[in-house]
């Protein structure tokens, strides 16, 4: 088949990129020519690991393509994917100015029947919207359908090409058989399909990102009160995990969720409740347990040192929302950093990859270290924020000669508590007894 992308960011790059894999002729389309050029290129504008390998093997076996030209795009395929952003707006609604726009671009560009595949995660009744855009500017048929994408940053290519399931929303069965081809090579070990209508497809998205974040927000709150009973919260996680009922997944205590999806959604389908006389009280308890989590966290560290925190020098690991990824929208470290800064500390900041943006945020008002270790010198305190590989099994004895004390606030839960204080450190965590 042939395939049109609109919009090279996590979404559709990762989506154009899947499809080329399994033989289809897929160009993505996007409006900074900047970006198109260095993907012709080769240059990634994101970080996902194995990313850049399949988008280089395809381009070469001319199964992809980028081009800035939307209307040259559409008029020669049978599908096109909508994959541009919804970002929050400040009314707490998603912004769908972007998938109107693209939908218009769409429409003017047809030349014939066309498949119209929302893949941006949009609020109940996008698609009602794009089909009354484009239905105003072309004569031409059209279909259009809820896909909705459940990847994770840092893991995106796997759950593209091995999907737990696919979302499909539409209205005709014909449709529907053209998608379950086109995702049949991705489903071959069973796993399900799924066809509803287009405004539970789009409903399906949110419900999936609200439940993850409320798993997230409940073991923070449960961790804390673990934390002021004298409990250790990842027994009390074992117990919980084990029931065949809850399971293992977005129960790790920390810092709370970030990221282009979560805080966003939530905060999406809250509005969206409250716009429709719906109580929310769940949706803003989330939020409001999210955010109150990284804060009780900068609180600590400022209790501990109290007024001399001004003259301290604080190390931080890993700056992006989650490992493996460059993303650092809503992450928790920005809060921590910026906190830090405010009470008139030095902070120096190491993270595999975040270093551009860092820089690009703070300037010379952090010190960057490209290791870990380089971070440390001299440093009063380690706060980790991010649970990289590579903060998990560090040397506590090169650690201990670099810092001035031996201070570990640990965000992530990394480390044994009683395996630090062997090594002289005090170990400040969530949800356990700290030493």
């Amino acid at each position: 088949m042939k395939i049109v992308i609109v919009g090279t960011g996590y979404v559709g790059l990762v989506t154009g990129t899947g499809f080329a894999e399994t033989g289809h002729q897929v160009t993505c389309v996007d409006i900074n020519p900047d970006r198109v050029d260095n993907l012709n290129k080769g240059v990634m504008p994101i970080y996902e690991p194995g990313l850049e390998e399949l988008v280089i093997r395809n381009m070469e076996e001319e199964r992809l393509r980028f081009t800035t030209d939307l209307a040259e795009a559409v008029s020669d395929c049978l599908l096109v994917f909508i994959c541009v952003g919804t970002p929050q707006g400040a009314d707490g609604f998603a912004d769908l100015s972007q998938v109107r726009a693209a939908a218009e671009q769409i429409g003017k560009a047809m030349t014939g029947y066309r498949i119209i595949v929302n893949k941006s995660t949009c609020p109940v009744g996008t698609a009602d919207m794009v089909r009354e855009a484009v239905g105003k500017l072309t004569t031409h048929p059209f279909d259009v359908v809820s896909n909705p994408e459940f990847l994770k940053e840092g893991a995106a290519i796997d759950d593209f090409m091995r999907p737990d399931r696919v979302v499909v929303g539409c209205d005709d069965v014909r449709v529907f058989e053209i998608m379950k081809e086109l995702y049949a090579p991705f489903l071959r070990t069973g796993n399900p399909m799924l066809q509803m209508t287009i405004r539970s497809a789009e409903m399906a998205k949110y419900a999936t990102n609200t439940m993850l974040a409320a798993r997230i927000s409940m073991i923070n709150e449960l961790a804390n009160i673990a934390e002021a009973m004298g409990a250790d919260i990842n027994d009390v996680r074992e117990a919980v995990m084990t029931d065949n009922r809850i399971g293992p997944s977005y129960l790790f205590p920390g810092l709370g969720y970030g990221g282009s999806c979560l805080p966003k959604d939530v905060q999406a389908i809250a509005e969206l409740g409250r716009k429709h006389g719906v109580p929310v009280r769940m949706l803003d308890a989330i939020n409001a347990v999210n955010r109150d989590q990284r804060t009780r966290f900068l609180q600590r560290i400022i209790e501990f040192f109290g007024d001399a925190i001004a003259e301290k020098r604080v190390a931080v690991w890993g700056a992006t929302f989650k490992p493996r990824t460059d993303d650092m929208r809503e992450a928790p470290a920005i809060d921590i950093i910026d906190g830090l800064l405010e009470q008139g500390a030095a902070v120096a900041v190491s993270d595999p990859v975040a270093g551009p943006f860092l820089t690009e945020r703070y300037g010379d008002r952090i010190a960057f270290a490209a290791r870990c270790y380089d971070a440390l010198k001299d440093a009063d305190a380690l706060v980790i924020c991010t649970e990289w590989r590579e903060y998990h099994r560090p040397d506590f004895v090169k650690m201990g000669e670099l810092m001035r004390e031996r201070v570990i606030f640990d965000g992530r839960n990394l480390y044994t508590p009683k395996v630090v204080a062997e090594q002289g450190f005090r170990y400040f965590c969530i949800g356990r007894p700290s030493v």
